[in-house]
């Protein structure tokens, strides 16, 4: 799994015990979850389907840094699955996992849409498609 994006927790995420609010965590990773979507099937087009249970390991606190990392994990027809970890970047200690998250890729009317990917696309990989067809 790749750590591509970070956060510091500052004290308007945090709940009345101090700690990292849940619900700002979830709209981390549901943003982030979806921009990887986008990236993978080349449409910006893409909703949040369905989320798995959702397990807090531990708190975070206020000035902790955490990263959040993605993996692509099945291809659909016209959605892509992914799992997820958060853990705190210093001590790399695990601070919430989702087993599922479903994106559907959408066309323009709004509809479910074939996206024809079958694995995942690394960003080297397409900055070397480029570099073949200039």
């Amino acid at each position: 799994m790749n750590f591509h994006t970070r956060k510091w927790v500052k004290p308007e995420d945090l709940n009345p015990n101090g700690t990292l609010f849940g619900g700002s965590l979830l709209r981390w990773i549901d943003e982030e979850a979806a921009i990887y979507a986008i990236v993978q099937l080349g449409n910006q087009r893409v909703v949040t389907k369905y989320i798995s249970e959702i397990n807090f390991v531990s708190a975070s606190r206020q000035g902790d840094i955490i990263e959040l990392g993605i993996t692509a994990t099945e291809f659909g027809r016209t959605s892509i699955t992914l799992t997820c970890e958060v853990r705190n970047k210093i001590t790399r200690k695990s601070i919430l996992t989702v087993e599922k998250m479903v994106f559907v890729n959408l066309g323009e009317d709004g509809l479910p849409a074939p996206h024809g990917r079958t694995e995942i696309k690394y960003v080297k990989d397409q900055f070397a498609d480029e570099s073949i067809s200039e």
